[in-house]
């Protein structure tokens, strides 16, 4: 079982390009000068990733990496546009962080259930209908499409629970979620018996219920990598509210109270935010509390001087269970919900390398500008974006753009086109 519960996954995306226009004229018998009548190229196809409340984990992205929408189809005569590319939708489980690979940025966190566009395709190249003026009747060229976008992601399932079960290996916490829920994980006396995160809904009364988290038991030195803690303690990071288990049987020789203080120093070191979310208590096994053993009290004393409530609880033997999750969900109805993750991705300014060749036509008072590292700067450009029409207006410029055209005679007034750009040259 363990190999089949995969919570983080890196997947490349791309996004379909769109489809070339078309150059064609429209021939019809008794038609004299029928004109141009190239179709559009169409759009290439989205990526876009779907929540599947059927799914658990990341498995699916162990063996596929790459992932690619389908390409816009090219344009035809009879003005017919090309079809877009097929969408691909990318379905993933509730609750999963889409990462920036290279800067580690949120770019979407999947927990509301709405689709989020990843990559987007590239925009179809205009026919040649699209070029006809009245001093410039039979353009004879169109434009190609513009690639589509493509990104490096990571991705990281975060569970979807209320409340969270921490606590050292063996000390119960499978055995209290099979007891309060319908949860069945795989409960045995042995450590690290729990290899991946069990989720199971606690009824309360009609109404009320919350889901509840098993994580793998944390260890010392779990914040740095030791153990399984590590590669499951982001599973709590969405949890309201925590229930910490100790067990104070001492019937593995351990201190309930350092038990108790280490779990807490691996949670600061994994992240102080999450150290500081409410926590109950609950000391398990009492039932096997020797008479002359004063675990529970030492235990109960300095649990309740940090201000933290404290519940006797035997998992095994049902007793202290409906107490404890009566107390979580009533402290529940005072949290906040559960916290989505907030994007933080900025694109980066795009790198662009102006020293390929591009080639510069005149028909007319129409200029045609085109070359490999323009098509990349133009679909990577947001037009609607003042700051981004700057950035494409200065690489042009630094780059002998212009000064080519004036050169060769450009004036103002004059039409330039790039790719799917098409503006009035302003000397």
């Amino acid at each position: 079982m363990a190999a089949s519960f995969v919570d983080k996954a890196r997947i490349t995306v791309r996004a379909g390009n769109g489809g070339d226009g078309a150059v064609a004229f429209h021939r019809e018998k008794y038609v004299a000068a029928g004109g141009p009548d190239g179709g559009d190229g169409g759009r290439g196809g989205n990526v876009v990733f779907s929540v599947d409340d059927n799914m658990s984990t990341l498995m699916d992205f162990r063996y596929k990496r790459k992932y690619v929408a389908g390409n816009g189809m090219p344009g035809q005569g009879k003005r017919c546009n090309g079809r877009d590319g097929e969408t691909l939708v990318i379905k993933v489980p509730r609750g999963t962080v889409i990462r920036d690979t290279e800067t580690g940025a949120v770019m979407h966190d999947m927990s509301t259930g709405e689709d989020w566009v990843a990559a987007k395709g590239g925009r179809g190249g205009w026919g040649n209908t699209h070029f006809a003026t009245p001093t410039r009747q039979v353009p004879r060229f169109a434009k190609p499409g513009l690639p589509g976008e493509s990104h490096e992601i990571t991705l990281e399932l975060k569970l979807l629970a209320d409340v969270g079960l921490v606590g050292f290996p063996n000390v119960g916490k499978s055995t209290l979620l099979s007891v309060v829920s319908k949860a069945h994980p795989k409960i045995a006396n042995y450590h690290f018996t729990t290899l991946f995160p069990n989720l199971g809904v606690v009824y309360i009364d009609e109404g009320v219920s919350f889901v509840m988290a098993d994580i793998p038991g944390i260890i010392e030195g779990a914040s740095d990598g030791a153990g399984l803690g590590h590669d499951f303690l982001r599973h709590i990071d969405r949890c309201r509210l925590l229930v910490h288990l100790v067990d104070v049987s001492g019937s593995e020789g351990r201190d309930p109270v350092a038990d108790f203080d280490a779990i807490n120093a691996e949670l600061r070191e994994y992240s102080g935010e999450l150290a500081s979310r409410p926590q109950i208590v609950a000391a398990n096994k009492c039932d096997l509390v020797e008479d002359s053993s004063d675990n529970l009290e030492r235990l109960r004393r300095h649990v309740e001087s940090l201000g933290f409530e404290l519940f006797e609880i035997s998992a095994a033997a049902h007793i202290g269970t409906r107490e404890l999750v009566g107390a979580c969900a009533n402290k529940l109805r005072e949290l906040p919900p559960i916290a989505s993750f907030e994007a933080d991705y900025v694109p980066p300014e795009p790198k662009v390398d102006t020293s390929g060749d591009l080639t510069i036509e005149r028909f007319d008072d129409m200029w045609l500008v085109e070359g490999p590292w323009l098509q990349r700067l133009v679909a990577t450009v947001n037009f609607s974006d003042y700051e981004s029409r700057m950035f494409f207006d200065r690489i042009l410029r630094e780059s002998g753009v212009f000064a080519r055209m004036e050169e060769m005679g450009v004036k103002d007034g004059d039409t330039v086109s790039m790719y799917d750009l098409m503006f009035e040259y302003k000397e």
